[in-house]
């Protein structure tokens, strides 16, 4: 049987040839997703499938087998046009599809010697889906760009999935959804815990899982991350369009979300004249509690708006969210009194392509209404101090992580016990901090005294940067105010 890694390998190898031709790791992976999709799609009109292909037959798999030089070329040009304006799954892959590969011999060996010679519906859906993740992982750790500023660490993403337990029958639904990971992580664990029957196999499949993803390239590498695991064939689950613009109305049992980087929202404007500036979007929405051209503090408004009464959600959010004065404050102490704010793992830096990030997982219960404030304590692990990351040298593994799974004790998290770096915080004792401030820490950090274990230069500086991009944000809000 094929070997997923055998797989990655060899389809992986054949980039390096391409990478000649100026090919990034990333147009790698997106050429590749047009070609397998077209290569499964035909596999599934023939036996034992026999499925109804929603492809023209001018522009299926076969139609690029025949043909050969700058014919092929044209073709491959044209089917990618053709198919980016239909509707469903095929236009989400599609859209915006262009060719990268210049050179039409290296298309044909790509077509004809590497997709064409594997029977990819006949794989075991983890074997295909595992080399697809390991393209996307690779890409991650190769480039900046790409796929990489998309890419969750896994093992992250495995912790938090199994603290969360996501269950059969369960819509689970990832607003800032990259390319499928949490979504793909809940499925795993739903398939790996729960005997399920026929239907409720079908349910999983295609009714429990969602997303928005406002980048093409993301959207399509996400759409086919999920059809490779056999999630949702038949309809697209990921939506293009802005989480954030509106109330979509429907909502969901479980949120699992890391919302990309950078506080402000804003476009690209064209003025008048011709010149390009950037426009601040507000967000205004009548169900969130405050006005804030922050983007994370307007996703954390998003995420708890669209929980169900006792839905769950886990959230990765940089450290301002944690701290930052005004609408800051003001969503802290209303998630506080609607929500069960039950833990925040504090991250270590090092895990994502923006270095010296400081980011937290906030895991919550959205609550019915109440006189009393839902949450009671706030249980914090800190993963961060003493403990030191990189992408490629010292990755983050899921062996780190379970000692945070044991501590969150996900059969009975209200019996659970104080560690080191496990300490729990009262309602009451939050509310008489400054700010509310949910930055709290307590652990002795080491660095401070020993000069060797002090962060990078770069690091450093970019921890700078964003306490000062902190800094003016919150002097735009006071100004703001005043006037």
């Amino acid at each position: 049987m094929t070997d997923s890694n055998q797989l990655v390998n060899r389809l992986w190898n054949y980039c390096n040839i391409l990478r000649d031709d100026g090919l990034s790791y990333g147009d790698y992976v997106e050429q590749l997703t047009y070609l397998l999709f077209l290569k499964m799609d035909y596999e599934r009109m023939h036996a034992p499938y026999n499925k109804k292909s929603d492809i023209p037959p001018k522009y299926n798999w076969e139609s690029l087998l025949n043909k050969d030089g700058a014919e092929l070329e044209a073709h491959y040009i044209e089917t990618l046009q053709k198919l980016g304006a239909q509707e469903g799954i095929i236009g989400v892959i599609f859209r915006k599809a262009q060719n990268k590969i210049q050179d039409p011999a290296k298309l044909r060996k790509l077509i004809v010697e590497l997709i064409n010679k594997e029977n990819w519906l006949s794989l075991e859906a983890d074997v295909k889906g595992d080399a697809y993740e390991g393209l996307l992982e690779k890409n991650a750790e190769d480039v900046k760009g790409g796929a990489g500023q998309y890419f969750t660490p896994r093992s992250l993403i495995n912790a938090i999935v199994e603290v969360m337990k996501p269950e059969p029958g369960m819509k689970i639904h990832d607003p800032a959804c990259g390319t499928g990971g949490f979504l793909l992580s809940a499925y795993n664990h739903i398939v790996k815990n729960h005997k399920l029957d026929r239907d409720q196999k079908e349910v999983l499949k295609h009714k429990s899982f969602s997303g928005n993803e406002i980048v093409a390239m993301a959207a399509r590498l996400c759409v086919m991350n999920l059809y490779l695991h056999g999630i949702n064939g038949e309809e697209n689950p990921i939506s293009p369009d802005d989480s954030l613009k509106k109330n979509p109305g429907a909502i969901y049992d479980m949120i699992l979300t890391n919302p990309p980087f950078g506080k402000a929202s804003s476009e690209t404007i064209v003025t008048e004249e011709g010149d390009t500036a950037k426009k601040d979007l507000t967000v205004l929405r009548d169900d969130f509690w405050a006005k804030t051209g922050n983007k994370q503090l307007n996703f954390l408004q998003h995420v708890r708006s669209i929980l169900k009464i006792n839905g769950k959600a886990a959230i990765v959010l940089p450290d301002n969210v944690l701290f930052e004065g005004g609408a800051g404050e003001t969503i802290r102490q209303k998630l506080m009194e609607t929500c069960d704010l039950h833990t925040i793992l504090r991250l270590p830096t090092g895990l994502f392509y923006a270095q010296g990030v400081k980011a937290n997982v906030l895991f919550f219960d959205k609550k019915a209404a109440s006189k009393d404030a839902c949450t009671s304590k706030v249980w914090i692990y800190d993963l961060r101090t003493n403990t030191h990351f990189t992408l490629k040298e010292n990755p983050l593994k899921l062996d780190h992580l379970q000692d945070f799974v044991s501590c969150y004790n996900p059969e009975n998290r209200h019996q659970r016990k104080e560690t080191e770096i496990f300490k729990c915080f009262t309602y009451k004792e939050i509310m008489k901090r400054d700010k509310k401030n949910l930055d709290i820490f307590w652990l002795k950090d080491e660095s401070l005294e020993d000069l060797d274990k002090l962060p990078s230069p770069n690091v450093l500086a970019n921890e700078l940067v964003e306490d000062l991009e902190d800094a003016l944000e919150q002097l735009k809000e006071i100004s703001s105010d005043l006037k």
